[in-house]
């Protein structure tokens, strides 16, 4: 039906997929997950890098305390050798040890001055240090650090019982190692050659400790604010979802128990996602549907008003031969009982087609067509139909492929086939209808000229109203139902075209029928 149609935005499947805006509910929603996850990483990598860094510097202090200390004691005579220890040990807090070229210990600093640091025992501390001690083995875990020896007192203590100074004997070099105190606070020890025997410090660095965990803690602290912002904005981003969607669904629970002229689904302009995309989309089809509904009220009660005449002259008709005794007018009773029977043959057919025509345009697949191919056919059976008095077809057949759209060829020629038929209805005893095609531009362009009185300018949208008929004097009535425009209107625009009619401009008289449709791709 001609007034069935929907406008091209609403039909056109590549339009529904497409919008404007550059943030897709997908990307949104994915930035919204990884925002996380990346603070996460960045932070994590950071603080490796921080704590790294850091280590570096304590072990290189730790080196150079121990060999200038080194320096000093070779320097200096065998008796200030203990003087110097307990001096250093007491300005660094470091443990200096002294060992002979045999590994016996020569000089303790710790004799000296006493214990400058000490080893805490995991349990006498409380849960506070239990946990900060579970995030460090946690975070070296999760960023895969070394693994380090736990520091513990040789006995007897020489030379031999360090590692670290024996390669320091052996490669004349400063080493240094760094394990792990029971708390896990590191434990640097420096061990550097001097007159053949090896001093080794040895520090308990529990400020590194403490610079790590309080940094450690101040990135927590700011990865639960942005865990909890991210949380507020997930919730932010679910409600802009789910309350659209949910007046979408509202709507469309409304449009199923058939109020759909009640409903006013909301289009949500301003949204250039899936969400905005979806409501155009629903109200786009929603109106659809409520224009469809209201179509097929106006076609039912068209159909019954038409169909109400051929019935009643009908039951006129059989009602007068029962009364009836004059044989010529008994004759004439029954001519009207075939007229009317053929009438209503012939509207309940084009009804028939009418109906079904949206339907078939919706489900077809399309192929690609010749019109000059196509018409020449029509108008060759146009020809060998042609009685006397009708009027003439001539048909100015275009280039081959040149005038090629993509359609469904049987429904195409329904509709240049019903314009033929009403120009050859209008067009005078022997006048001439010219048919002709050719392509303009991006369209392919289907010209039909009568010779008929033409189309006032007034009636030209109503001659493709169902029903409308205004027939030629002299026909004999009920020939046509009045549904042959309107059907192929409805054809021409379910292939994306339109159809105009207008006067012609290089006759006196007659209507010109023009027939635009998208021209299909070159092969």
């Amino acid at each position: 039906m001609a007034s069935d149609t929907v406008s091209t935005s609403s039909e056109d499947p590549d339009l529904r997929l497409t919008w404007s805006g550059r943030w897709s509910l997908a990307h949104r929603i994915l930035a919204l997950n990884l925002i996380t996850v990346l603070l996460v990483a960045l932070s994590t990598l950071y603080l490796d890098v921080f704590r790294n860094r850091l280590a570096k510097e304590r072990t290189r202090q730790t080196r150079i305390e121990a060999t200038a200390t080194a320096l000093a004691i070779e320097a200096a005579g065998p008796e200030d050798r203990e003087p110097i220890l307990a001096t250093v040990s007491k300005s660094t807090g470091s443990r200096m040890r002294l060992f002979a070229p045999d590994g016996r210990l020569l000089a303790d600093s710790w004799h000296l001055t006493g214990p400058t640091f000490e080893l805490k025992d995991p349990a006498t501390q409380g849960w506070a240090k239990g946990a900060a001690r579970a995030l460090d083995r946690g975070f070296n875990a999760l960023v895969g650090a070394e693994h380090l020896d736990d520091y513990t007192e040789p006995t007897p203590d020489t030379l031999e019982s360090w590692p670290e100074a024996k390669q320091a004997r052996a490669q004349r070099k400063a080493v240094t190692v760094v394990r792990n105190a029971p708390d896990l606070t590191p434990v640097i020890s420096a061990a550097v050659p001097v007159d053949g025997g090896v001093l080794m410090a040895t520090t308990n660095d529990r400020a590194f400790t403490r610079t790590v965990r309080t940094q450690r803690a101040n990135i927590l602290g700011a990865m639960i604010f942005l865990v909890g912002l991210s949380v507020l904005l997930s919730l932010f981003l679910a409600r802009t979802i789910v309350r659209p969607l949910r007046r979408l669904a509202l709507a469309a629970h409304r449009v199923r128990l058939g109020r759909s002229r009640e409903v006013n689904v909301p289009r949500l302009p301003t949204r250039s996602d899936e969400i905005g995309l979806l409501a155009r989309a629903v109200s786009d089809m929603s109106q659809s549907l409520r224009h469809r509904i209201d179509n097929i009220e106006a076609f039912a009660a068209d159909v019954t008003h038409e169909l109400k005449n051929p019935l009643a002259s009908l039951r006129s008709a059989i009602d007068g031969l029962d009364r009836v005794e004059d044989p010529q007018l008994r004759e004439k009773l029954k001519t009207i009982v075939r007229e009317d029977v053929a009438r209503l043959d012939r509207l309940i057919g084009d009804i028939s087609e009418a109906a079904r025509t949206d339907a078939e345009l919706a489900r077809a697949t399309f192929e690609r067509i010749d019109l000059g191919t196509l018409i020449g056919q029509l108008v060759n059976s146009w020809e060998t139909r042609r009685e006397t008095g009708d009027a003439r077809i001539a048909f100015a057949r275009p280039r081959k492929e040149s005038a090629a759209v993509m359609g469904k060829p049987d429904r195409l020629a329904r509709a240049i086939n019903a314009i033929i038929d009403n120009a050859v209805s209008f067009s005078p005893p022997a006048g001439l209808v010219e048919v002709a095609v050719a392509r303009v531009g991006d369209e392919v362009r289907i010209r039909i000229d009568d010779e008929g009185p033409g189309v006032p300018q007034e009636a030209r949208e109503a001659i493709f109203n169902r029903f409308h008929s205004v027939r030629p004097e002299g026909e004999s009535f009920g020939r046509h139902s009045g549904l042959g425009l309107a059907i192929a209107q409805a054809i021409v625009n379910g292939h994306d075209g339109e159809i105009d009619v207008q006067d012609r401009d290089d006759a006196p008289s007659g209507a010109r029928f023009i027939i635009k449709l998208p021209a299909a791709d070159r092969e």
